[in-house]
């Protein structure tokens, strides 16, 4: 059986934070890297299929946050590549709220519903602050009407879904543009890729990347990690970036011995509608069949719109949750919670770092924050690994120093021979090398 090989850094994932931190690792000097992907592509959650005779996202979607008095990072490298956007105008944006005959509810009826709704949350807020030393008995109001429940999903489902003041707009500026480029938000990460990996007319031929590559297991010592894949594959490091989601590190992909410490779209002209699902009601309609979801939603448009509208197409459902490489879209982190919480999913254990999105204290789930994870991290490893270089050079010298005052001594007793120091002072670590025997 052959050796495993052995690398300097094993990067787990090729998404944009893998990518990114392998770019930043080769600026640096370090080029004998390896990147193990478990799919057939670069990209992570960044994903284009056609659909419908046009390309488009089942990932990210949108660079968020343009405009400001800080570049983002990413909207500077979507420039760069020419990647086609379009401006999301919000500024006149108007929703309507339907019941299942296809009536609108009277505007006035919505509002005081969502007035509502916002002070309920508002209070329930407080009251959950008020109490975080002692147990809440009391459960969370659900809603009781259509109506409640259609301003619930888009009250705390969607819109606050992040807690403001949301640090992209403050940091980057509050325009956002679509993605609508056939070549996909994924070329990015090709043409990041191009900086350090060897391509040849578009696509990555350079065998540091290995895709198909799912790692099973990592195994992690002070001397280095061993990397398993499922394939029987076994790899070498002294590091590792794992840039796995929050969702795989939470299920049992990845074992790691010895174990980690406890962790808690529009396209214009195309008649494509988009809906979106959250929580226990996306993992629902992931666990069935396309045809399932497509006679459902069939059926709540015939009871809106009547029963002589045409069939649909066809129907693309991202199964993101269901994706065992994935294990759900982007990360959330509870309203309840500290900057803590991502200072103990980031922090390394022993010599594995990690990265992704979910790392980023200010920008999770946001590309730009797998983006600018990725360089953090490999700016960190980078760091350790010259601290390390330091630790052994000074402890290479703490071990001749010994060495040097005996034999300078043996100079002064002739009838002593070098040669006939006994070999177990140095087995038993008393002078130092064994290689300094002469």
């Amino acid at each position: 059986m052959d050796s495993p090989s052995h690398s300097s850094v094993i990067i787990i994932g090729a998404g944009i934070s893998g990518i990114s931190a392998g770019k930043v690792l080769a600026e640096n000097g370090i080029e004998d890297m390896l990147i193990l992907e478990a799919s057939d592509r670069i990209g992570g959650r960044i994903r284009k299929e056609n659909f419908g005779g046009v390309s488009v996202e089942l990932g990210a979607g949108w660079v968020a946050g343009v405009g400001g008095k800080e570049p983002n990072p990413v909207w500077e490298l979507a420039s760069q590549s020419g990647l086609r956007t379009c401006f999301s105008d919000y500024s006149n944006a108007r929703y309507n709220i339907y019941d299942r005959s296809g009536k609108i509810f009277p505007s006035g009826v919505a509002a005081d519903s969502y007035k509502k709704a916002v002070d309920s949350a508002i209070e329930k807020l407080r009251s959950l602050e008020a109490n975080l030393d002692s147990e809440v008995t009391e459960q969370p109001r659900s809603p009781k009407t259509p109506i409640e429940l259609a301003i619930d999903f888009i009250l705390h489902d969607f819109e606050m879904a992040e807690v403001e003041p949301i640090s992209t707009y403050v940091d980057f500026g509050e325009r956002e543009f679509l993605v609508a480029d056939d070549r996909g938000y994924e070329h990015l990460l090709y043409k990041m890729a191009e900086d350090f990996l060897f391509t040849s007319e578009g696509k990555i031929l350079d065998n540091r990347l290995k895709l198909n590559k799912v790692v099973r297991e990592l195994q992690h010592s002070r001397n280095g990690v061993v990397v398993k894949t499922e394939d029987g594959c076994v790899y070498e490091a002294n590091y590792v970036i794992l840039s796995a989601s929050i969702g795989v590190l939470q299920s049992d992909l990845i074992s790691f011995r010895p174990p980690l410490p406890h962790m808690e779209n529009a396209y214009p002209g195309s008649n494509i509608l988009v809906v979106t699902l959250t929580n226990g009601e996306s993992k629902r309609v992931e666990a069935q069949s396309d045809e399932e979801t497509l006679e459902e939603a069939m059926g709540v448009l015939r009871d809106m719109f009547g029963p002589n509208i045409p069939n649909a197409t066809d129907i693309i459902v991202p199964r993101w949750w269901n994706n065992r490489f994935q294990r759900g879209s982007y990360s959330n982190y509870p309203i309840i919670s500290d900057n803590q919480d991502v200072h103990y999913i980031k922090a390394p254990v022993g010599r594995i770092f990690f990265t992704g999105e979910h790392t980023s204290e200010r920008f999770s789930g946001y590309v730009h924050g797998g983006y600018l994870a990725g360089i953090d991290t490999s700016k960190s490893l980078l760091e350790e690994m010259r601290k390390q270089k330091e630790r052994k050079s000074e402890s290479q010298t703490f071990l001749l120093e010994p060495l040097l005052a005996l034999t300078g001594s043996l100079e002064a007793v002739p009838s002593l021979h070098k040669c006939d120091i006994p070999t177990q002072l140095y087995l038993s670590g008393k002078v130092g090398l064994q290689e300094a025997i002469l």
